[in-house]
């Protein structure tokens, strides 16, 4: 099975980009199973119902979560309704679901699990725990986990913990690409981030100037996504 995993998409420059390519990529390298990360797709903050089906109408199969998929409350009965959204398993009683078992356009099962971290983010419940509880309950040969963390370091212990049990593990997130991809010693496959499929002539995805002010007077700022330099990153 030939899998596609897309990093998180940052606004229309990174719908634009998955809507021309896509197509391509799917078709040319004979790709089974599409996973995007959906969580900046709105405006760069956020899902909407909107911009899920874009992306679904693009070639997405599931979209992915993370920290801020509860910014458009419109999205949450969305998640609930459609079975090939997900948002981060370990979110105590929250609406939705933390992963799934689907099927390939020619009947093979996948599974996609999605996780959150816990180091410099919220305190939630511990992904490590939650994946093992999952785990117990899916039966499914191919499994895919999105590791949403900000800490390399919690990516790679998920890494090392689920090495042997699940088909890869790939972090997102940081919205920078890292050059750690390899096949662990129990089998699995592992990246510690895809990076975004976003403008990159950004900060992850912003105009730099707001950015930039933000760090030097530490007062709020009006964001907005960039449009430099667009790439697709998977």
């Amino acid at each position: 099975m030939k899998i596609l995993g897309i990093g998180d998409v940052i606004g229309k420059p990174g719908r634009d980009i998955i809507r021309a390519q896509l197509p391509a990529l799917r078709r040319d390298r004979n790709v089974d199973v599409v996973v995007i990360n959906a969580e900046n797709s709105a405006g760069g903050l956020g899902t909407t119902p909107e911009t899920a089906q874009d992306l679904f109408d693009c070639g997405a199969d599931v979209l992915t979560g993370g920290n801020h998929t509860w910014k458009h409350k419109e999205y949450v009965g969305f998640l609930e309704k459609n079975e090939h959204t997900i948002r981060p398993l370990n979110y105590p009683n929250a609406p939705g679901r933390g992963l799934g078992v689907f099927q390939t356009k020619d009947g093979r099962p996948f599974a996609v699990v999605n996780l959150i971290g816990r180091v410099f983010m919220e305190p939630l419940e511990n992904p490590f725990l939650a994946v093992d509880a999952a785990l117990a309950k899916i039966d499914c040969k191919v499994i895919i986990v999105d590791m949403h963390a900000e800490a390399s370091s919690e990516k790679r212990a998920m890494g090392f913990h689920l090495d042997g049990r699940v088909s890869v593990v790939w972090g997102t997130h940081t919205h920078v690409p890292t050059a750690d991809e390899e096949i662990l010693p129990g089998g699995t496959a592992y990246l510690g981030d895809i990076g975004m499929t976003g403008p990159y002539a950004s900060v992850i995805g912003l105009e730099p100037a707001p950015a930039v002010k933000k760090f030097v007077t530490a007062r709020p700022t009006a964001y907005q996504v960039a449009s430099g330099n667009v790439q697709l990153r998977a």
